[in-house]
């Protein structure tokens, strides 16, 4: 989901993470409009609510929302800072470092609302400006990695685009194009998981309330680790081969031949058989 970057992603890495990433958005989104009355998923809203101050002249609340506003904004310019100047050297340390920020600002939020919080009007807007600061994150690098091919904090594109999907497939030649077929599930899976989220949040709030926000950083901790797994994988295969290329005794190797049997010796037995069955035949 996360190792690999721009055009070189395939359908799977995109609904994969597209969908997990979706689920969190919508369970981040009913969590803080449940708890804060705000909506910290996308700015949209924030927008109308901001030029609606500013008419008024209650320059107090333009300065917080504006301020909202450019958490987002900077939430998607630090995520995709970090993609762009750690990916040479490490892919998987790159794409990952974002979902990291995004998980201690909502561990912080769910910790100092679960022990902390007074119900203040201060305090509400720092948190709510901490999740816009996070879910930008999140945007910004799905969209960062997946080529704009990802944005799982908000659905208004994603159900305009599915509209014109959808009205393209109504002629024949549309439903065989099989990109435009991925699109559609792509989108799809981002707009049912983002529902999914938001209703999980909804039905589970009054239970776990502030610690919703521990069940949100596991799922963004299972990205994690998905790719921590596979890069594991990839270099006990690597180290295996390694050893038998270079005849050298290897504890990655041990363990495989372990795991896997050694395949490679029952089929120089069955060589050897084989040859001798020739060589009879011959004689």
């Amino acid at each position: 989901m996360l190792r690999n970057y721009s055009n070189s992603r395939t359908l799977g890495d995109n609904i994969r993470l597209g969908t997990l990433t979706a689920f969190t958005a919508g369970t981040i989104n009913i969590a803080s409009l449940l708890i804060f009355l705000s909506f910290t998923s996308n700015v949209t809203g924030h927008y109308a609510i901001l030029a609606a101050e500013i008419s008024k002249g209650n320059w107090s609340q333009v300065a917080v929302v504006g301020a909202w506003i450019f958490l987002f904004f900077f939430g998607g310019f630090v995520s995709n800072f970090i993609v762009i100047t750690f990916n040479k050297k490490s892919k998987y340390f790159a794409h990952a470092m974002p979902l990291v920020l995004e998980i201690l600002c909502l561990l912080f939020v769910g910790v100092y609302g679960q022990f902390y919080y007074q119900k203040t009007l201060e305090e509400t807007q720092y948190l709510v400006a901490l999740m816009l600061f996070a879910t930008g994150l999140q945007n910004g690098l799905t969209a960062s990695i997946s080529n704009f091919s990802v944005k799982t904090t908000h659905l208004t594109g994603t159900t305009t685009d599915l509209g014109i999907l959808f009205s393209m497939f109504t002629q024949k030649k549309f439903r065989k194009n099989g990109e435009l077929v991925g699109r559609a599930k792509l989108l799809s899976s981002i707009m049912a998981a983002y529902v999914l989220g938001a209703v999980f949040s909804g039905l589970t709030y009054y239970y776990l309330e502030f610690r919703v926000f521990y069940v949100i950083s596991v799922c963004l901790l299972v990205v994690i680790g998905y790719d921590a797994y596979k890069i594991h994988i990839r270099h006990f295969h690597t180290q295996y081969r390694y050893s038998k290329i270079y005849k050298k005794p290897n504890i990655m190797a041990y363990l495989y031949d372990k795991i896997h049997g050694i395949p490679e010796i029952k089929a120089e037995v069955k060589g050897k058989r084989e040859k001798k069955r020739t060589l009879v035949f011959e004689d």
